[in-house]
């Protein structure tokens, strides 16, 4: 939070010089191209100044102004929604200009300090228990990355890096909010993304290992494509160190759809994932809860944030939780997991803010991460089905534990009216160690019996990621840009131990555990790095009604594998240019057309005949789409039709043992997304995918064959009642349905897998109704008619069952 200007300028501290110099020696080091235009100082902002605001939203005109005035200014979208404002035309004082704005509504602003000022109902209502609004500066009045009361954030950071209304934003973006994943159970950051277009969920079933997701058809196993608060999570999706983050530390969940290479680098063309956590608050605010489920859940988690100061300038949040769970699978031990996130924020001065932050999770029990073949599940086998239930593994050899740790920090300084530095940087490691005996395949033709293999090792990763953005806000003429430069950097080692071996074969239909003897192959010791350094420019340019965004980037990328017991090492340097471009028409009338393109690139992980690696994949999308906010701006509508290509993919003969980079994969298809407020009680949420994807060209003979784990038609639509009148005042009820079609178990598209539907179903009651105020009661059933189905396959010869019905009862007190 940037606190505003005043008219005389203060005396700066030692320390506000300090970061001012280090901010700008990064700017003038960094991008020096584009330096020539600023011009730092302290000059403060006059009692005065003249506006040229036009009428239009409220939420948008006080965006403008704060952004213009220099001040900090604290709302929810609750309180703007569907409010126009007169606009500002001439010379205002800063409360002159909010009163101004402010006209012809219930809303005035308000300070404690006259330096942070906050919207509030006139008269003010009386006051409820629940999050305060997160306070945001001058770039953010729309909570681009901040709380969202309800489930419609109309602001995103993610696809530009700048606070943009997702109404003028040409891509396909979607959002979950904190409040959607309370009121869905949400347990991990896979499952908030349920009710989300174009996202296909169900890539490993019901384990809750990691958060693989499909986005656009696109499912490669990686899960490379999540970012945390601005930075990629850095995980290795080629070992077993991928990060995951609880969902319970976080403030909302950005989708951005289609390929992002231009301001994060390497990626996947399917899109990517961003968490933002959640942040310190400047009102107290406490919440405690528990929970219990039918599959032996037992948890506990607090969320406790305020101001630390009485001048509100430095303010602490506090989240913590601890969970343990068994799973649907027999001889299983379970999920465990441990984990604290303690931040703190700190407004130095005028034009300066630093939060730092840190998570430390432990996960002693990783839960279940194996497959069965399609013989046996997707249809029987001797007459006989796979039990959802079966474990294919030895309970004396299956184990998994995890240990994550970060420490990063998001520095912000305001040069002068047009330019700010913002910088990112974030340190962090993992441990992991595992041992688990997985089926593979039947032992004969006819027989009951499945292979059985045994997998384990050791991993050290450590990783840090730094992202220095410069931007510039200003006019040439009649057109207003936003103009965003930036360098980032990433590297990542991991250290990795791995054993194989063969193990004992296993009757599927009627196992029996206790041989866990393992004939062993030789170890595997090798160290994998990565370095990666990006600049990047973006031009955001308002003119009239029409948007246009205009980004170019350079990479340049190595990739490093060290085989330590082969005393070998091979090395790939690359470099890659991509680019994006979008144009947007905002009409009056609240519908917004757009067309765009943009690119990505990703190393790839295979070698040629010769031993070198192969070419990055790269990928390339247009994109044309349609948005829609009806007058009232409680609801929103989008549609988006793509058409994406990927070039250079690994592809090889079944007979050799080296990869081409001949392979193209065509990914095609539409978006629909809804989010109605019917009523002040009734909200909706609806979603439709199409997606046609095909290998356009093959090694191996695949081309024309649809990837496996790409369902080609997905919907869903979730609705929540609440009661506000009567004996039933308190009461909320939600429900939704999932459809998932088919999907091809293999790459040769010899079997389906089959559609399914998933009922989901919520219940929660404000006890405060009742005298206890601040208790909240919910019920949440997933999966409510415990249906049996296949999620998807891998291969033939792995397949995974989705989640039997889960039911949890959660009780939160908020103080």
């Amino acid at each position: 939070m940037i606190p505003s200007r005043s008219a005389t300028p203060a005396s700066p501290s030692t320390l506000s010089l300090a970061v001012r110099g280090t901010l700008l020696c990064m700017a003038l080091g960094g991008l020096a191209p584009a330096t020539g235009w600023a011009q730092p100082g302290d000059a403060g902002v006059a009692a005065n100044r003249h506006f040229a605001i036009p009428a239009g939203p409220l939420d948008e005109a006080l965006n403008r102004f704060a952004r213009e005035a220099g001040i900090s200014l604290s709302a929810t979208p609750e309180q703007t929604r569907g409010l126009a404002s007169p606009g500002l035309q001439g010379d205002y004082s800063v409360d002159g200009g909010l009163r101004r704005l402010l006209s012809g509504s219930t809303l005035e602003a308000a300070s404690d300090d006259g330096t942070r000022y906050y919207l509030r109902e006139v008269p003010r209502e009386a006051d409820t228990l629940a999050i305060p609004p997160t306070e945001v500066s001058g770039l953010a009045i729309g909570n681009a990355l901040g709380s969202v009361d309800g489930y419609l954030a109309t602001h995103s950071s993610v696809a530009t890096k700048t606070s943009l209304p997702l109404l003028e934003t040409s891509q396909s973006v979607s959002v979950v909010t904190r409040e959607q994943m309370d009121d869905q159970a949400s347990k991990t950051v896979q499952q908030a993304m349920r009710y989300t277009p174009g996202i296909f969920t169900g890539q490993i079933g019901a384990s809750n290992r990691y958060d693989y997701v499909v986005m656009r058809g696109f499912a490669d196993g990686s899960v490379d494509n999540i970012y945390l608060d601005g930075l990629r999570a850095m995980g290795d999706s080629g070992t077993f160190s991928s990060m995951q983050i609880d969902p319970y530390f976080l403030e909302r969940i950005d989708i951005v759809k289609g390929p992002s290479s231009v301001l994060y680098g390497r990626s996947l063309p399917g899109g990517l994932v961003a968490l933002t956590s959640k942040k310190p608050l400047y009102q107290p605010y406490h919440q405690i809860q528990a929970t219990v489920g039918n599959q032996g859940q037992k948890g506990t988690g607090f969320d406790f944030s305020g101001p630390l100061d009485d001048d509100k300038r430095v303010a602490y949040r506090v989240v913590g939780l601890a969970h343990s769970s068994d799973t649907q699978f027999d001889h299983v031990a379970g999920e465990k997991r441990y984990a604290i996130a303690p931040t703190l924020a700190i407004d130095f001065n005028e034009d300066t803010t630093l939060t730092l932050q840190g998570y430390l999770q432990r996960d002693p029990e990783g839960g279940y991460h194996s497959g069965v073949p399609a013989d046996g599940s997707l249809h029987t086998r001797n007459g006989q089905r796979i039990s959802e239930h079966f474990f294919d593994g030895e309970p004396d050899r299956d184990r998994f534990e995890r240990t994550q740790r970060m420490l990063g920090y998001q520095l912000e300084h305001r040069f002068n009216d047009v330019w700010t530095g913002r910088q990112n940087l974030r340190v962090l490691d993992s441990d992991v160690e595992l041992e688990q005996v997985y089926g593979y395949s039947w032992t004969s033709p006819t027989s009951n019996r499945l292979n059985r293999y045994y997998s384990g090792g050791r991993e050290a990763l450590r990783a840090y990621t730094l992202d220095n953005m410069l931007q510039a806000d200003f006019e040439t003429g009649a057109a207003r840009h936003t103009l965003l430069t930036g360098l980032d950097y990433q590297r990542r080692k991991t250290d990795v131990l791995w054993t194989s071996g063969k193990a004992s074969d296993l009757d599927a239909f009627d196992p029996h555990y206790g041989d866990s003897a393992i004939t062993f192959y030789p170890e595997s010791r090798y160290t994998r790095r990565l370095d990666q350094t990006g600049v990047y420019l973006q031009d955001l340019i308002e003119l009239d009604n029409w948007r246009f965004s205009l980004g170019l980037r350079q990479d340049w990328v190595n990739i490093a594998v060290e085989d330590r017991e082969a005393d070998s090492r091979s090395d790939e340097d690359r470099q890659k240019f991509t680019s994006r471009a979008g144009v947007l028409y905002r009409f009056d009338n609240g519908i917004a057309p757009y067309i765009s393109y943009s690119e990505s690139f990703n190393p790839n992980a295979y070698s040629d005949a010769t031993g070198q690696p192969l070419e990055p994949t790269q990928g390339k999308q247009w994109e044309a789409g349609l948005k829609f906010e009806p007058e009232g701006g409680r609801s929103f509508y989008t549609a988006a039709l793509f058409h994406i290509t990927q070039e250079n993919v690994a592809s090889k003969k079944p007979q050799e043992n080296f990869y081409t980079s001949v392979g193209e994969i065509r990914s095609q298809g539409l978006e629909l997304e809804s989010h109605t407020q019917v009523t002040d009680q009734l909200k909706l949420l609806g979603s439709y995918t199409f997606t046609d994807i095909i290998y356009r060209k093959a090694a191996d003979g695949s081309q024309g064959n649809t990837p496996n784990q790409a369902p080609r038609h997905m919907a869903s639509l979730w609705a929540d009642y609440a009661f506000s009148s009567g004996w039933m005042d308190g009461l909320s009820i939600g429900g939704g349905a999932r459809y998932v079609g088919t999907s091809w178990a293999d790459k040769e598209n010899t079997e389906h897998v089959p559609s399914y539907t998933l009922v989901d179903a919520a219940v929660r009651y404000d006890l405060g109704k009742l005298g206890m105020t601040g208790l909240e009661a919910r019920l949440n059933a997933n999966n409510l008619l415990d249906e049996k189905y296949v999620a998807s396959c891998y291969s033939l010869d792995f397949c995974y069952f989705g989640e039997t019905r889960n039911v949890t009862a959660t009780l939160s007190y908020t103080f």
